[in-house]
């Protein structure tokens, strides 16, 4: 009865009091229930992202291969002053193209928001960036081309780890708040239900108990009442 009795709420033993703590089960045990629902679905999203870093992790290593390649090639067919010549050719043509630039907005997953990282189209690339170009205009395209999905590949990662760790926060908080209402809570509000129950009860045994009494002493009184009653009727005869 010492470990409940620490576990309780210091509450005033009342009826409106029980009606009060029932009223906070009632809506611990649905919280409960909506913040379990929201921790699987945060979880089934952890997972497949996950399982996305996986595969992106794989891509990326593919796509800095095949960068790597073209860019040996265009400088084999270009020669060793590609990047000069590169620079010259998008300045001539005057084209934003040579740049990528990268948009953030936010999904939104049972409540938590999660950032989203795209290449923007403003970066597309144009066909007239590298026009002009004395030799190796090909291989500097395509490998332009391998280095651009590369920083693609590398922006997709960077959005699926930056959500995996805002789910990884989310879910161990509301898993906390789950552990919360579940071990602290719930059993707390439970116990102070059941010593407000006890309470009344005695109470009401208590009262139960008063009101007999006063029953027997009311019933002794119209007992003696009776008795003198009756004794003044006979003396009153006996004259």
């Amino acid at each position: 009865m010492s470990g409940q009795g620490q576990q309780r709420l210091n509450v005033v033993p009342t009826v409106t009091t029980l009606g009060v703590m029932k009223a906070r089960l009632v809506g611990a045990v649905r919280g409960h229930a909506i913040l379990k629902k929201k921790s699987d679905a945060l979880t089934v999203q952890f997972r497949s992202i996950l399982g996305q870093i996986v595969s992106a992790k794989e891509t990326v290593a593919d796509a800095m291969r095949v960068s790597t390649f073209t860019l040996t090639e265009a400088k084999y067919a270009a020669g060793d002053h590609v990047l000069r010549q590169v620079v010259v050719a998008a300045e001539s043509a005057r084209s934003p193209a040579s740049c990528l630039c990268v948009r953030s907005r936010q999904d939104n997953v049972a409540g938590v928001r999660l950032p989203s990282f795209k290449i923007s189209e403003d970066g597309a690339e144009k066909p007239a960036a590298l026009m002009g170009l004395g030799r190796g205009g090909v291989r500097v395209q395509a490998c332009r081309a391998a280095y651009t999905r590369t920083v693609e590949v590398l922006v997709e990662l960077a959005s699926l780890q930056t959500s995996l760790l805002t789910l990884d926060g989310a879910i161990k908080s509301t898993n906390r708040r789950v552990n919360a209402l579940e071990n602290v809570v719930k059993p707390r509000i439970e116990c102070t239900i059941a010593y407000i129950k006890g309470e009344l009860d005695e109470l009401e045994r208590e009262e139960f108990f008063r009101l007999k009494k006063i029953q027997d002493y009311k019933k002794r009184v119209i007992e003696r009442q009776m008795e003198a009653a009756v004794a003044r009727f006979a003396e009153g005869a006996s004259r």
